[in-house]
């Protein structure tokens, strides 16, 4: 079965074909990221437009890469939720309008899940009950799968994600966006010991929260700059030097990164899972992977690089689930993004 996905989500306009749910025929992505770069951070007017521009041709060239026509394809997935309503409506309605016209079945995919599925497409497959950390700009969530659709949500951000956190910390050091590279890049000058920063505590063991860390990390760099500086300012930044920016760099990327093995650890202990899954954009953070091998017992599976940030081929994957499973279609005449989407 080969299932069209297509995926609009957040500034990344994307389409692929997978054949039964783990071989990626075709994966095709056009990013506006340089058009946000200016403002440091997604722009949604910007990003909906971009989507509305290539959406079609995207579609076009992850059908040729496939080598097949619409003849090929069995169904389509998109992506409903979570996202930038925007976004998601020229996704959605393309989608709709393809199902319609080409005679399609159409599901709809829940982004935050779809990372998940990103794994199932690598050779080694993950093994059910599997732990899913999901690590992205929008999303921090901590999941057990008892199998496919069985699923119960052990923890989540209580405010800022991982990746939100990241690029904020980066604005404040004036750092370039997205904040992820540019802070992992500044972090191997550092000296992740030179900064002491606060571990966040949630009422449950399993939610998380980086909104207080993020504080700290501007409190901290207030201080080297010897003035309180207002935030967002270029004063700030520019009163720091190189190697106080990369200590803060460091010393943050290590605080949040423990923050996240350590739930990791304690869930993998309370529920033994079979497997661990690490997804989302996060995910491709080198200290993350580090530690995840130096403290988990349980072997991780790790989606391709490529696949970590937002991407179709993880849509079609659960497309191609959610039909072999017999969950519900959509309705190609009904279906409406949902922004606020949750697992």
């Amino acid at each position: 079965m080969r299932v069209l996905g297509i995926e609009t989500s957040c500034d990344e306009t994307a389409a692929a074909v997978v054949e039964d749910g783990r071989r990626l025929l075709s994966s095709a992505v056009a990013s506006s990221l340089d058009l946000h770069i200016p403002f440091g951070g997604v722009v949604p007017e910007i990003a909906a437009r971009s989507h509305i521009e290539v959406i079609l041709p995207v579609i076009d060239k992850a059908l040729r890469k496939a080598k097949t026509d619409w003849e090929g394809i069995d169904a389509i997935a998109v992506t409903q939720g979570p996202g930038l309503l925007g976004s998601l409506l020229v996704g959605v309605l393309t989608a709709r309008t393809l199902a319609i016209t080409k005679k399609k079945t159409l599901y709809a995919v829940n982004h935050v899940e779809a990372h998940v599925y990103a794994a199932f497409l690598e050779e080694k497959q993950p093994e059910f009950p599997l732990l899913a950390l999901i690590v992205s700009g929008g999303h921090t969530q901590l999941v057990f799968f008892r199998g496919h659709f069985d699923y119960k949500v052990l923890g989540q951000t209580m405010d800022d994600a991982a990746g939100e956190a990241f690029d904020k910390v980066a604005k404040i050091l004036g750092l370039p966006y997205p904040g992820g590279p540019s802070i992992a890049e500044n972090a191997k000058m550092g000296n992740p010991e030179s900064v002491k920063l606060p571990l966040a505590r949630t009422e449950n063991k399993y939610d998380f929260s980086f909104s207080g860390l993020k504080t700290a990390v501007l409190r901290a760099a207030q201080t080297q700059a010897g003035r309180a500086y207002d935030f967002p300012s270029t004063k700030l930044p520019e009163a720091l030097s190189r190697s106080q920016k990369a200590n803060i760099a460091a010393s943050f990327q290590k605080t949040a990164v423990y923050t996240l093995v350590r739930h990791l650890r304690k869930a993998e202990i309370e529920f033994n899972p079979k497997s661990i899954v690490i997804a989302g954009g996060v995910a491709a953070n080198q200290l993350l992977r580090t530690g995840a091998k130096e403290y988990l017992k349980t072997g991780v599976v790790y989606p391709d690089i490529k696949l970590c940030t937002d991407n179709a081929a993880m849509i079609a994957a659960l497309g191609y689930f959610q039909a072999s499973k017999k969950r519900p279609e959509a309705d190609p005449y009904s279906l409406e993004p949902n922004p606020g989407l949750m697992m």
